[in-house]
């Protein structure tokens, strides 16, 4: 299942939101909702088939947890649509570093000084 199908039921929100706190029992989730537990296994089920959700047997208990990594491609989408940009790669910076260094070395050699004038560039204008 689509992640975002499965996000679309309120209830499977709020069993999200249960689990985010810690994993818990089928049996706990149930509480906390009028609906059978049956209708809560099967809503675990779905949030588990789209990734969102990790099951553990424990002996005769099923052990529900947040799945965080089956909400990246939400989060993506939210990101885009707010407008927001993925940071900046480290390797961007590495070029830009190499840049001022020359820059720099270049100065200090008086390699950008204005020919005949020995002064540097930004004076002589």
């Amino acid at each position: 299942m689509d992640p975002f199908s499965a996000l679309a039921d309120p209830v499977r929100r709020d069993l999200l939101r249960a689990l985010a706190s810690g994993p818990a029992r089928v049996v706990d989730l149930a509480a906390r909702h009028p609906i059978s537990r049956p209708a809560v296994s099967k809503h675990l089920r779905l949030l588990t088939e789209a990734g969102l959700v990790t099951v553990e047997d424990r002996g005769r208990e099923r052990h529900y947890a947040l799945a965080r990594a089956g909400l990246t491609p939400v989060r993506a989408l939210l990101d885009e649509l707010a407008g927001r940009r993925p940071p900046i790669p480290g390797s961007a910076f590495d070029a830009l570093d190499l840049e001022v260094r020359r820059t720099v070395h270049d100065r200090r050699a008086g390699t950008d000084a204005v020919p005949g004038t020995g002064r540097p560039q930004e004076e002589s204008a």
